[in-house]
């Protein structure tokens, strides 16, 4: 007997370019071919747009339109295959000042935050906030868009995350460009307090050395992680962010 199909239908309202909202429904065939909408605590992506309130990840700082992003492109990777861990999201929102504690570790299936802390931007990105974005070498500009992270290594900065770039032409040069997740002593609260914004790396997401081993170990060995701007080049170019309908059997 054929298994029933359900479409997951994604409606994305795009205002000036930004996303303004997202709305996720299930059509279920029934008895009699009538169809029954499957609310948002009924599928799996809409329990997990539903956790930005449940969590009060507004009231933490995070952009609704970076988390809503955020699961559309984990979506695509997950069904890529290329996530071992697709219930973990890490998001860097650039659309915060670099004062902010714009790092978010998400557990997915925990409903938890397992992590809020600072993080930086590259240094030709701009100064309190990242306003411009590279993926070209010795740019020392961060690439905006969808990692999968890889494995652990102690460098230069001791104890560093790979990260691989998933977008053709914003951030595929990450490996080659040595971007990668790191401590750095100018993450802090108490710089950031003194000038205004914490210090800039040459393109990495560095973070603040009490926590980035803590951090490391949560997100590493294939998990996501979305570096977040309303950057209207990045949202024009990117194919991470189109709406998509998902088939699930």
């Amino acid at each position: 007997m054929k298994k029933p199909v359900f479409k997951n239908i994604f409606k994305f309202t795009l205002a000036a370019g930004l996303f303004s909202g997202i709305l996720f429904t299930a059509a279920v065939p029934t008895a009699g071919n009538k169809t029954k909408i499957v609310s948002l605590a009924e599928n799996k992506l809409g329990a997990r747009m539903a956790l930005f309130s449940q969590l009060k990840l507004d009231s933490l700082g995070l952009s609704k339109d970076a988390y809503a992003y955020a699961l559309a492109g984990l979506e695509k990777l997950e069904k890529e295959g290329k996530l071992a861990n697709p219930d973990l999201l890490t998001i860097a929102d650039f659309s915060l000042p670099s004062s902010k504690k714009r790092l978010f570790v998400i557990d997915l299936k925990k409903g938890e935050v397992l992590f809020n802390t600072l993080v930086s931007h590259g240094r030709n990105s701009g100064t309190a906030v990242a306003t411009n974005f590279s993926n070209t070498p010795e740019s020392f500009k961060s690439s905006l868009g969808f990692y999968v992270t890889g494995q652990t290594y102690k460098g230069e900065h001791g104890y560093s995350l790979r990260l691989a770039g998933e977008e053709q032409g914003i951030n595929d040069n990450a490996m080659s460009r040595g971007i990668v997740m790191h401590s750095a002593k100018y993450v802090s609260e108490q710089i950031a307090k003194l000038q205004g914004y914490i210090g800039r790396s040459l393109g990495c997401p560095a973070i603040p050395e009490q926590v980035h081993r803590q951090i490391i170990e949560a997100i590493k060995d294939g998990t996501c992680l979305f570096l977040y701007s309303p950057d209207k080049s990045y949202m024009a170019n990117s194919k991470m962010l189109m709406p998509t309908d998902t088939t699930i059997v």
